[in-house]
């Protein structure tokens, strides 16, 4: 029981120890606040898996750190440079641009900027968002990204699924074809999974069916 208060108590330690750095360390580079985050929150993993397996929690939380501080994500210079590029280019089109807690630039791409109802072929409006957004990844062999295509609830599974996939494979392909290299891309499908707004009105499964492409700079540690 001790243990596990103790690997608790330091589970809380290392995420206020990431939060104490980001906030109180001007000077910090964008890199190092990113494997700071990292670092805390895996020594938070890492505590709490000590405490399962009847582990060392101290242990547990210096391994979690190392982890975390390997798989956090920075936010560089690069990348605001790119945030603010996307939010221009972008501007008036619907297409949101923000930056995630987890350091990850997040387009948000609703489905009358992106595809017709039932469909997987890129509108025109969607390749004026792609084209500088590809330009700007080409060259850049740090970046990772990962689209993920939703639609509403509106049909079966077995069309939504595959049709959501379908719309992300898409965007990945025409990334690809403007000098983006694959092996950076992930893509997935989540169907009427992950709604974010109301299904029940016409308003919100516009909203609903969008979307979304995740890039982001993996930390060294």
């Amino acid at each position: 029981m001790n243990t596990t208060r103790n690997s608790l108590r330091l589970a809380a330690l290392g995420v206020t120890a990431a939060a104490v750095l980001l906030a109180g360390c001007e000077n910090m580079s964008e890199r190092q606040k990113g494997t700071a985050a990292g670092a805390g929150i895996g020594a938070a993993a890492g505590a709490v898996i000590s405490a399962a397996t009847g582990g060392k929690a101290g242990t547990g939380a210096v391994v979690g750190g190392a982890i975390g501080a390997v798989a956090g994500n920075v936010w560089s210079k690069r990348q605001e440079e790119r945030r603010a590029q996307m939010e221009q280019a972008t501007k008036g089109t619907g297409v949101e641009v923000t930056r995630t807690a987890d350091n990850q630039l997040k387009l948000n791409v609703p489905n009358d900027v992106s595809f017709a109802t039932g469909s997987a072929a890129i509108k025109p409006e969607l390749r004026a968002v792609l084209d500088p957004f590809a330009e700007s990844l080409k060259n850049d062999p740090n970046v990772r990204l990962n689209i993920v295509g939703h639609t509403d609830n509106t049909g079966s599974d077995a069309i939504n699924n595959p049709l959501s996939l379908n719309r992300a494979q898409s965007v990945r392909d025409y990334l690809t074809a403007r000098g983006v290299s694959a092996s950076r891309i992930e893509t997935a499908g989540h169907g009427e999974r992950e709604p974010v707004a109301d299904n029940s009105t016409e308003a919100g499964r516009a909203k609903n069916r969008r979307v979304e492409l995740f890039l982001r700079e993996p930390g060294q540690g």
